[in-house]
């Protein structure tokens, strides 16, 4: 997945904004005003993305693409490494888990803005 695709594919996702709030450089994908997936745009080598603490430690047992987040709580955020033999449908599922996680924090008033938008 290149980063058009996954541009293309955080945005197909309900209630998603594209920001740049760490500079021109880093591409940061919110729902809700929240981030949910970010990576760099002049080297995109990898995302990093929300991942519940047990699965984020499962995954990173299992797979050698699949970090600790990068400046980031590295109990809430894994970085993952693009192009190092992740299928584009386990990045997918993995943004979506992200995306899923910090839909499901927001307020119930924002959730039912975004459930009724759908």
């Amino acid at each position: 997945m290149n980063i058009e695709e996954l541009r293309e594919y955080c945005l197909s996702k309900p209630g998603t904004t594209e920001e740049t709030p760490f500079g021109e450089d880093t591409l940061v994908f919110k729902v809700g005003g929240k981030i949910y997936a970010l990576t760099s745009i002049g080297s995109y080598e990898s995302v990093n993305l929300k991942c519940d603490p047990e699965r984020a430690v499962q995954l990173r047992d299992e797979h050698d693409f699949v970090r600790p987040g990068y400046h980031m709580n590295k109990k809430h955020w894994n970085t993952v490494l693009v192009g190092t033999g992740i299928s584009v449908r386990m990045l997918q599922e993995l943004i979506d888990h992200s995306y899923d996680l910090v839909r499901a924090s927001l307020p119930k008033g924002v959730q039912a803005e975004l459930a009724a938008a759908e």
